[in-house]
């Protein structure tokens, strides 16, 4: 008996690839980072998380006027692992101090602020930004990344960009 073209149809290589677009077309919206997060934030599953990230070393001929300028601006560009998050708001900035210790010779250690670090102008200071994120298992997701101690980061400013290292994550009310 022969089958009726009409009612039985084979597939081709061209039907193949268009079903297999269509299907990672889907998969790709299903699963994208930037849906995911929508659906986080409208779940409820994204919280406050405070980031402090610490700046040291960076050369600056007026490290008071960055910060200001940091401050006044309320916002800084984050990018974590070669990957920008987009900007996160700005709590407070802390400037560092630079202390020199020294080991005496009755075996006393003695620390003093370091006087070279006017005159060689270098920025320190301590960045602590809110932003939003959910715990994972792995740690923090922030702006799709994972983020925990010691990850290195950029901050980038309307007139800087340093790179500094996370020193504390919380989650929750802050």
């Amino acid at each position: 008996m022969a089958s009726d073209p009409a009612t039985s149809r084979s597939w081709n290589l061209i039907d193949l690839g268009a079903a297999t677009a269509v299907l990672l077309a889907v998969a790709g919206v299903i699963w994208s980072p930037k849906l995911g997060m929508s659906v986080a934030r409208a779940t409820g599953g994204l919280q406050p998380v405070t980031v402090t990230v610490d700046v040291r070393g960076a050369p600056a001929a007026n490290a008071p006027a960055l910060i200001r300028g940091a401050q006044a601006a309320g916002k800084v560009a984050i990018v974590i692992r070669n990957q920008p998050h987009g900007t996160v708001a700005v709590k407070r900035i802390v400037p560092l101090e630079r202390r020199l210790t020294i080991l005496t010779p009755e075996g006393k250690v003695v620390s003093a602020p370091d006087p070279n670090q006017s005159v060689f102008g270098s920025f320190d200071a301590r960045f602590v930004l809110e932003g939003e994120g959910r715990r994972t298992g792995g740690g923090v997701v922030f702006g799709n990344q994972t983020l925990k101690i010691g990850a290195p980061v950029e901050l980038e400013g309307d007139n800087f960009r340093f790179n500094g290292t996370v020193t504390d994550l919380q989650i929750g009310a802050s």
